[in-house]
């Protein structure tokens, strides 16, 4: 089983992708091609790992391409043996205007939708306030979001640069309006700033899920409390070796946090950018960091009851899991 509850729309674009768009919009292509452009070469920090991913940003100002590539990355998903999919996106980086992120936001809902009708499986769009934007224009993105809960939408989310905007209190006008329409609540913390910012974003955003969350395990006392909480963590070990958060991929600590007792669950975050898809994110797990099949078993499960699906959806997860040994 394969259940993706952390990947972002702006990092799986097919480089193919990113030239037909680049050409309809009159972008020059870089030195080297779209595929260098987007690929990172190699470890660093978040903030220039973020950088790489908004090298995708100027193909996806039109609804058109923001469909396209909605529907194409659910078909990629599919066709590497993704089960379901939960797809990030900042829809504020899309729109020129605040009267545009609903138009953002449907147009990668119907590509989602048409990938999921093509692939056979299924696709939940999270929407994204951003760190960088300013409390207004978050908190219309978080309206926006609303309008299509039970339509596509399925949650909301805090991503951007941890490090250069550490304090979430600006966000929390957003996520209560974002409670309010059901949405499930997630936040990137603990990526680059320490372990509190879980406590943070759990406390002040009422999330039930964290981003990435590395820095946790820099801290057993946090880590019991979020045991204790039920807090899922949503781990991306490849990526966090791009982004510096880990020196080496066998140092992640997925195995202090599982060990804990915190329920984990698996994403691939910008595969373009770091080459290593969901599939390769669960070997990375069994062949590098020594999980068993007790341990994988434990996490799909977590998967399907963490995921923010709809109970049809979650039904068809769980009858997929394997029978108990």
């Amino acid at each position: 089983m394969l259940v993706n509850l952390h990947t972002h729309l702006e990092g799986r674009m097919r480089p193919g992708t990113a030239a037909d768009l680049a050409a309809e919009a009159g972008i020059a292509a870089p030195p080297g091609g779209w595929e260098g452009a987007l690929a990172l070469d190699g470890p660093a920090d978040l903030t220039i790992y973020l950088a790489k991913v908004a090298a995708t940003y100027p193909m996806l100002r039109a609804p058109a391409a923001l469909e396209r590539v909605a529907r194409e990355m659910v078909e990629d998903a599919a066709r590497s043996g993704q089960d379901y999919i939960e797809v990030r996106f900042g829809p504020a980086t899309h729109a020129e205007r605040p009267g545009e992120l609903a138009d953002v936001i449907a147009a990668v809902v119907r590509g989602l939708a048409e990938g999921a009708e093509a692939s056979g499986i299924s696709a939940g769009a999270v929407v994204a306030a951003l760190r960088h934007h300013d409390a207004d224009t978050n908190l219309e993105v978080a309206r926006a979001a609303g309008r299509f809960a039970g339509a596509g939408v399925v949650g909301f989310d805090l991503a951007g640069d941890e490090l250069s905007f550490p304090d979430i209190t600006p966000y929390a006008t957003a996520f209560r309006c974002a409670a309010a329409y059901g949405l499930g609540l997630t936040c990137h913390a603990a990526e680059a700033a320490p372990a509190e910012a879980v406590r943070g974003a759990v406390e002040l955003l009422g999330v039930s899920r964290i981003g990435h969350g590395v820095r946790l395990a820099d801290d057993p006392e946090l880590m019991r409390w979020a045991a204790g909480e039920g807090i899922v963590v949503e781990i991306c070990p490849t990526s966090n070796w791009y982004t510096g958060a880990i020196t080496y991929v066998e140092h992640h600590p997925a195995p202090r946090l599982r060990d804990a007792g915190v329920a984990l669950v698996l994403g691939d975050d910008n595969p373009i950018q770091t080459g290593s898809d969901l599939a390769a994110e669960k070997l990375v797990l069994i062949e590098r960091l020594g999980w068993s099949s007790q341990d994988i078993r434990r996490l799909d499960e977590v998967s399907v009851e963490a995921a923010f699906a709809e109970p049809s959806v979650r039904a068809r997860l769980r009858s997929m899991l394997p029978s108990p040994d």
